[in-house]
């Protein structure tokens, strides 16, 4: 017999369970081996209505584009803790972000599940933390606290959450900003730089020009300009001959005084005689919101702001995000990059 409707509301409030759902006439009468079944039923009816729909296609909008600096013990203004990042990896991949690089977003191929949103990775500056070595009974691994060790470790957890973010690279500055580390800095040899960077682009990551060695490109004459993105470009060269640059940062965010000359140019290069050209697809700003769709007209790849991880500030641009109309969500159209018409 059903309890009183008063009775029943009570009920079903204090369990969980919809109003009304644990009562009703089947013209079955319970006993000990049908109410099992019943409980399970309703549990997996629960748990039904609390997943969340996927989300209605929206190619227009909104696309995140991460900045992240050094990967640490402990978070800074330009830091990271290893700990942080991990739960950064993991928010996102909850709140159904799954990451590309910064030339799949420009030529529109995002191959990520549909109802899913792209989110960029853009790593600045090749430190150490980013991408280090440790060697255990005399073998060389990747170093797993390092963020690349961090995402292979969540890749294999997460195989939907592929190895796609773009590195931004300095091949010659101080502090160890030498392609992840040389001179024995936080326990990096030099003869592992090279290494690194291919297997960076053996895995399917983006890289990245950031100049030599960080240069503020608003001081310098023309000439100097174009040595030090072309020396950039070409130290990714030595690593993975035939590599084409797509992408560069600017360093500090700061454009040359002839602003041409951040997407292409030229330097001679004395040592070997040959001219060093470089022209990109995309250039990163320092700062600023979430990008505009690569579909929408105001999508800039000469201009691409980026939101850099200080404090809560991911969790603060995801929930603006999730107003209504605001998050790219893949609908599978342009997986492969196929041109459509704007909506």
């Amino acid at each position: 017999m059903c309890p009183s409707p008063s009775r029943a509301l009570l009920t079903n409030a204090h369990s969980g369970i919809p109003a009304g759902a644990a009562c009703y006439d089947s013209g079955v009468k319970p006993t000990s081996l049908n109410r099992p079944a019943a409980l399970l039923a309703l549990v997996f009816a629960a748990t039904a209505a609390a997943q969340p729909s996927p989300r209605a296609p929206n190619e227009n909008g909104r696309i995140p584009i991460l900045e992240y600096h050094l990967i640490t013990d402990k978070d800074s203004r330009w830091g990271r803790s290893a700990d942080h990042f991990r739960r950064d990896l993991k928010l996102l991949y909850d709140r159904g972000y799954r990451p590309v690089t910064v030339a799949e977003m420009i030529d529109r191929r995002f191959d990520i599940p549909a109802g899913t949103s792209p989110v960029v990775f853009t790593f600045d500056d090749a430190s150490p933390g980013q991408f280090s070595y440790i060697e255990r009974n005399g073998q060389v691994e990747i170093d797993p606290n390092s963020a690349v060790g961090i995402w292979i470790d969540f890749n294999k957890q997460h195989p939907d959450w592929s190895k796609r973010a773009t590195f931004c690279l300095l091949p010659g500055a101080s502090a160890g900003h030498a392609f992840f580390g040389d001179k024995g800095i936080s326990g990096q040899k030099s003869e592992w730089r090279l290494k690194k960077v291919r297997f960076l682009a053996e895995q399917g990551f983006e890289l990245c020009d950031h100049t030599l060695w960080h240069a503020n490109l608003g001081k310098y004459s023309d000439a100097v300009v174009q040595e030090q993105i072309a020396r950039g470009v070409l130290a990714i060269d030595s690593a993975v001959p035939g590599y084409k640059v797509r992408t560069f940062a600017l360093p500090l965010g700061i454009w040359p005084k002839n602003r041409a000359l951040a997407t292409r140019g030229v330097w001679h290069d004395p040592k070997s005689g040959r001219d060093v050209h470089y022209a990109f697809d995309a250039i990163l700003e320092v700062s600023g919101p979430a990008a505009p769709s690569p579909y929408s007209p105001q999508f800039k790849p000469f201009s691409l702001p980026r939101i850099q991880m200080v404090d809560a500030e991911l969790e603060k641009e995801l929930d603006r995000l999730d107003a209504p109309g605001q998050r790219f969500v893949a609908g599978g159209t342009s997986k492969k990059g196929a041109d459509r018409k704007e909506k």
